[in-house]
């Protein structure tokens, strides 16, 4: 983005201000999702959104829709920049056609460990792979002149005690891995950065001077906006110091009169004040000098989101049952509890309204026809708290009264769903609010019936006795009511006749939430018998397509996941279901690793990620073919849950102990390594030729070939290996190949990407070095030795652990890099 202002004209508008109000401009608008404007000074308000997955706008209880993408991991499996560009482009092109100014978005934290509640937020465990996708994403949603975010800085690895915990980093492992991806986003000219909620090495992320300051704004230049993180900033003259810049939500916090009177004293600088708001304005200006681009044709967005779900499913095992030839399928048994319900995102404050969720079945009738023949089983119940309530079974729709201390009615309105988060002031003298429906529960049998949410409720069905209950949300997180909700269950018979409901819900004026809604399950076979007909159903059948997953119950920010196995009975399904068909593809629709002790039953394993609204189509077109699934991982996949970093702090300390050594860099044993992912063809990697540049980087000419039949993209892995320590990425390319082609594909990696950390600051390294090219981290089908630093260096490229790698070894000189 660029600014239409200069420097000089902004400074002038600020000298305009009383300090007072120049400090009231640094905490939110009372809204809590906008900054304060200043129309005397030019200075207009900006309105917030979280964004990882789509624009939700202000506030929890919008009701308006939203574009819902793939999770952020699964954009990074697709390993190709220019895609994600687009993504951010398009979310940066809705941000605009809502008024929305600043998206809280990207998340840049890194994958430690598989527990991590918000693991699905995030891009990947490796800090290249994470730094070069967000900065693409933050050059695309900033080209549209929304001004992206880069967060949680830093150490933010974690949701167990977040809000308090303190993050214990080596120099090395912080330098080298957990800041790497919010410099490559400065570098992209990223508008902001959030300030995390916990303290690193002993100093909250919003008091830390060495972060924000010393290594932010100071050595990496940043000119950029720091938003805290909301609420995270609790004191005033520390914040102010350390680099903070305006304080989320408004109107209250810690600045406001006691900043001034901090000033005042000469405790804080006046000058920085004015550093602050200079901050606001030259990110205003610049968001304003872009015009708004025009959002695309529905059709068209649909397409892209639906490409964006194929391009990052893994494809992790195939027996050569993929793709399912259309004429080949015959009777299809669609089996699991993610084939019925397919979860679209996980939960939290990324959560979004799509306008729809296409499921697998409709991906599949597009694909085979409406005459397919096609049985449908969930197998296995998965739910914690029941589902929502569908709309349809109220079919005469939903009224919510707000009422005063007599029950006299103030105002109606008519949701349209029965799951409520009310944040806009009710009339004046509400005392309680009465939400009311006709259901119409058909289906003979016993119906579960439940209430969720926080506070005093009364429920009243039919012409039974009224029952009153108190639920209390687990309180170990603030959005804990949100993503954790207490249930009351219980039920009603089925019939053809109406059930009036009356659910009356105390308003409490204090309470941090007001939230409450109504869950459903209609009459269920017992877990055995459901279990048994899903046997059935994928015996009978010719081709059997099984997802499993998660939820969001069980992937979601708030809280971290105490299991790694899939929940409920799915492991028992999927054991099952392939014993009864040879033919049966086994898809996982998870955001971040699970447990798959089964991993080698199926013909065939693809992963599909929380692939968002077009999910259902993506998957027909991978599943039949009509796209190949081209992602890699961008994470490992571990066997056990054994030996895996720890989220959970001991008294109030959570150590880093594993320092670099997780993920791919790590001893302990991969289910899936990390880069891993097949396609519909298979590759050679014949030769590699690697030369050195003039600044001290590497250029790497891979050769691949398509041994194939059909047309597929390869992402070449480039990696560096140094005596005693692990491998790291230092580059990675793809190309697209028609089957029987060779081409060259070029991997370059600058002194960035070769330098280490030392306590001397950076430097590239110097002595023996391996160079590996190939599919996966364990998967690098050629090699080169090279002495780097020296002035003839001994290099040899060839063959590595593969058999189809047949190059003899070259000599090639490599330069002595020039400068760190």
């Amino acid at each position: 983005m660029t600014s239409h202002l200069p420097e000089p004209g902004r400074r002038r508008r600020i000298a305009l201000l009383p300090l007072a109000r120049r400090v009231a401009l640094l905490t939110g608008a009372a809204d809590g999702w906008s900054s304060e404007a200043a129309p005397e000074a030019g200075l207009r308000r900006l309105v917030l959104s979280d964004g990882p997955v789509g624009i939700r706008g202000g506030g929890f209880g919008s009701d308006g829709c939203s574009l819902l993408f793939p999770n952020p991991t699964a954009l990074a499996a697709a390993w190709d920049e220019s895609l994600v560009l687009r993504a951010g482009t398009l979310m940066g092109a809705q941000a605009r056609a809502a008024g929305v100014d600043w998206l809280l978005a990207p998340v840049l934290n890194l994958h430690r460990s598989p527990f991590g509640g918000r693991h699905f937020e995030c891009y990947s465990e490796d800090p290249l792979l994470t730094g070069r996708i967000a900065a693409s994403f933050v050059r695309g949603v900033q080209s549209t002149g929304v001004a992206a975010t880069a967060k949680h800085f830093a150490g933010n690895e974690s949701e167990t005690e977040r809000l308090s915990y303190d993050a214990r980093i080596d120099e090395w492992t912080l330098r080298e891995l957990y800041l790497q991806p919010f410099e490559a986003a400065v570098r992209a000219g990223v508008a902001s950065v959030m300030a995390a909620y916990n303290a690193l090495d002993g100093v909250r992320a919003t008091e830390n001077h060495r972060l924000l300051t010393e290594i932010l704004k100071e050595e990496w230049g940043f000119d950029g906006v720091v938003v805290s993180d909301w609420g995270a900033a609790r004191s005033t003259d520390e914040t102010a110091l350390a680099g903070l810049d305006l304080v989320m939500p408004g109107p209250d916090g810690p600045w406001g009169g006691a900043l001034v009177d901090a000033v005042r004293a000469g405790r804080v600088p006046e000058e920085l004040v004015d550093d602050k708001l200079l901050r606001l304005l030259r990110l205003a200006d610049r968001t304003a000098a872009t015009p708004a681009p025009p959002l695309p044709a529905s059709a068209e967005v649909r397409a892209t989101l639906r490409e964006l779900a194929v391009r990052g499913m893994v494809l992790l095992r195939n027996d050569g049952l993929l793709p399912l030839g259309p004429d080949s399928i015959g009777h299809l048994a669609l089996v699991g509890p993610n084939a019925v319900r397919l979860t679209a995102q996980g939960g939290g404050s990324a959560q979004v309204r799509p306008e729809r969720v296409v499921e697998p079945l409709d991906g599949l009738r597009r694909v085979l026809g409406a005459a397919a023949r096609i049985t449908v089983e969930p197998g296995v119940l998965t739910h914690r708290n029941l589902p929502r309530l569908d709309p349809a079974v109220a079919p005469g729709g939903l009224r919510l009264d707000f009422l005063d201390a007599d029950g006299a009615v103030l105002r109606s309105e008519h949701p349209d769903r029965a799951h409520l988060i009310l944040e806009q002031e009710p009339p004046e003298g509400t005392a309680a609010l009465a939400l009311s429906a006709e259901l119409l529960l058909s289906s003979p049998g016993r119906h579960e019936l439940a209430v969720h949410g926080g506070g005093a409720f009364r429920l009243q069905l039919g012409a039974g006795e009224p029952l009153e209950f108190t639920l209390r949300a687990p309180d170990r997180d603030p959005l804990s009511p949100l993503v954790e909700p207490a249930e009351f269950r219980t039920h009603a018979e089925g019939g053809p006749e109406p059930l009036a409901l009356r659910l009356e819900y105390a308003y409490d004026e204090a309470a941090d939430w007001h939230l409450f809604g109504l869950g459903h399950l209609p009459p269920q076979p017992c877990p055995d018998e459901l279990l048994d007909r899903a046997v059935a159903a994928a015996r009978a059948a010719d081709t059997v397509v099984l997802v499993v997953g998660t939820t969001e119950e069980y992937e979601s920010e708030g809280f971290d996941r105490d299991s790694l196995a899939l929940p409920g009975r799915q492991d028992e399904l999927v054991r099952r279901v392939c014993a009864a068909n040879p033919r049966t593809v086994v898809v996982v629709n998870a955001g971040a690793p699970v447990l798959m002790p089964w991993a080698e039953l199926p013909a065939a394993l693809l992963w599909a990620w929380l692939p968002g609204q077009e999910g259902g189509d993506a998957l027909a077109d991978v599943l039949t073919g009509a796209a190949e699934p081209g992602g890699r991982l961008p994470t490992t996949f571990p066997t056990g849950a054994e030996a895996l970093p720890s989220v959970h702090p001991e008294d109030g300390v959570l150590a880093y102990a594993e320092a670099h050594r997780f993920g791919y860099r790590s001893a302990v044993p991969a289910l899936f390594p990390f880069g891993h992912g097949l396609g519909y063809t298979h590759w050679n990697y014949p030769s590699m030729e690697v030369r050195g540049t003039e600044d001290g980087g590497l250029v790497v000419d891979v050769r691949v070939h398509n041994g194939g039949t059909r047309t597929g993209r390869e992402v070449v892995q480039v990696y560096l290996e140094e005596p005693g320590e692990p491998l790291r990425l230092i580059g990675f390319a793809a190309d697209e190949l028609r089957p029987g082609l060779t081409t060259a594909v070029r991997v370059t990696a600058g002194p960035r990407e070769l330098r280490r950390w030392t306590p001397g600051g950076w430097t590239v390294p110097t002595g023996p070095h391996r160079l590996l090219a190939g599919r996966s981290s364990a998967d690098l089908r050629l090699t080169a030795e090279l002495r780097l630093g020296a002035s003839d260096p001994v290099h040899r490229c060839g063959p590595s652990r593969s058999p189809s790698a047949a190059a003899p070894p070259t000599p090639m000189p490599i330069p002595t890099p020039s400068h760190p």
